[in-house]
């Protein structure tokens, strides 16, 4: 949006990268609460903005995208109806039966602890999942094997949700699905419907997948539209089912705009989905904006007109990687803040992007930086013809940053085709009649 006009943004905090876009730009930001409607919408009228994006997920679940539009700003990003799709996940489960029940796991909500026997004793010895229904920031699902070591933990790991979410509050205790994680980022107006290239994330915080699980330590994308774990076949049928939501979405009244960021299993019997996000994924967004060189304004306008077409978001054929960057106690424990040098101007004179997350710029040092709150520090970003040439180059910077931490095997081709094995279907012994 900083390339292609002047750039407002309304910030938790001073974000170093996005006050940097926006000065640049000819534009300015402000402080404040990005979950106030009212907030928001005085400075959209202040400021006289053309088109605002709301793409964070609890701003789209107060409803500032409908202030918006109450006062006559355009904007980009679902009703907080629409985006419901993301912060209920009941919701987008029964949506989802309506749509392609194919896709969904064997399930049980549950709104009461009494109804909690009940609901496990449904699914006998299978290995289950047990998701709060609301937001998480993408650290509130658990799941048998990484997270819980068997039913009685899943049954108390529920249990510990319902209590904290109070009345009304609701958990999913699904089936564990044993497949390939994927995401597509789809771009709406909420009737056409265009879908990049499939993206991988990293969602737990070390190597080899162990340790809990993260909002995501770095992510890719390959010149393909599928992975390496994945047939064209999965991709179609997940293309699908983002269309057929977002159609039904519309059917009911609920306003969809913007990016339907969609996570799905590939398995053996096809695809299974995991959640859908009503806004850009945090990493994967940079992964597919980074192949993007045309006018993300004129994506937006055309959004708002209701005159998407397939010729405006084409991305380049490369493959794309971000590395996230992150304080050694990020997902383990409270700590810091810690300071860390990062020579911008030489990363991004080598090919990457810089995008910095919970960091502010340290005071009186310049080049120097300061973790803010619990969240991930820094994500480089960049894109190459070949996997491997994108990684050397983002590991390289990333050792030159001893106070943070990261995975080592982001991007590692011989990970990805490990994945193989989650998704091929099993095979008969040798000698199996």
């Amino acid at each position: 949006m900083a390339e292609h006009s002047e750039l407002h943004a309304i910030v938790g905090h001073e974000n170093p990268t996005i006050l940097a876009r926006c000065a640049e730009s000819g534009g300015g930001h402000v402080v404040g609460d990005v979950c106030d409607p009212a907030f928001v919408a005085a400075i959209a009228r202040e400021r006289e903005i053309d088109i605002a994006m709301v793409s964070s997920d609890e701003p789209l679940a107060a409803g500032v995208v409908d202030a918006l539009i109450a006062q006559g700003t355009r904007a980009v990003g679902p009703t907080r109806e629409g985006s419901e799709i993301e912060w209920n996940k009941v919701f987008a489960r029964e949506l989802l039966s309506e749509v392609a029940p194919e896709a969904v796991p064997q399930l049980q909500i549950v709104r009461e602890e009494s109804e909690l026997a009940g609901a496990m004793a449904a699914f006998g010895t299978t290995p289950l999942a047990v998701k709060p229904a609301g937001l998480t920031g993408g650290k509130g699902v658990k799941v048998m094997g990484p997270h819980l070591a068997d039913h009685d933990e899943a049954r108390e790991y529920a249990r510990e949700l319902l209590r904290r979410g109070g009345a009304g509050q609701a958990v999913l205790i699904e089936e564990r699905i044993d497949g390939a994680e994927f995401t597509i980022q789809a771009v709406s107006d909420g009737r056409t419907v265009l879908f990049p290239a499939s993206t991988y994330d990293y969602p737990y915080r070390f190597d080899g997948d162990e340790g809990p699980g993260t909002g995501g330590m770095g992510s890719l994308s390959l010149p393909s539209q599928t992975l390496p774990f994945m047939t064209p076949a999965h991709y179609k049928q997940a293309c699908s089912i983002i269309a057929a939501v977002i159609e039904r979405l519309g059917a009911i009244g609920r306003r969809f705009s913007g990016v339907m960021n969609s996570g799905f299993f590939a398995t053996a019997e096809g695809v299974k989905v995991i959640e859908f996000n009503a806004r850009f994924g945090d990493p994967e967004c940079m992964n597919i904006m980074s192949l993007f060189d045309g006018s993300w304004t004129e994506v937006m306008q055309r959004i708002c007109d209701g005159a998407l077409s397939d010729d405006d978001f084409a991305l380049r054929d490369e493959a794309s990687l971000v590395l996230y960057l992150v304080s050694p106690d990020y997902a383990l424990r409270p700590g810091g803040p810690y300071e860390f040098p990062l020579d911008v101007p030489a990363i991004e004179a080598d090919g990457c992007r810089v995008f910095f997350s919970s960091a502010v710029q340290a005071a009186g040092q310049a080049g120097v930086y300061r973790t803010v709150g619990t969240s991930r520090a820094v994500a480089l970003a960049t894109t190459a013809p070949v996997l491997e040439d994108a990684r050397v180059r983002l590991q390289g910077w990333a050792s030159q940053v001893p106070a943070l931490e990261w995975r080592r095997d982001v991007g590692d081709s011989r990970y990805l085709e490990g994945l193989t094995k989650l998704v091929a279907p099993a095979r008969a012994p040798a000698g199996a009649g």
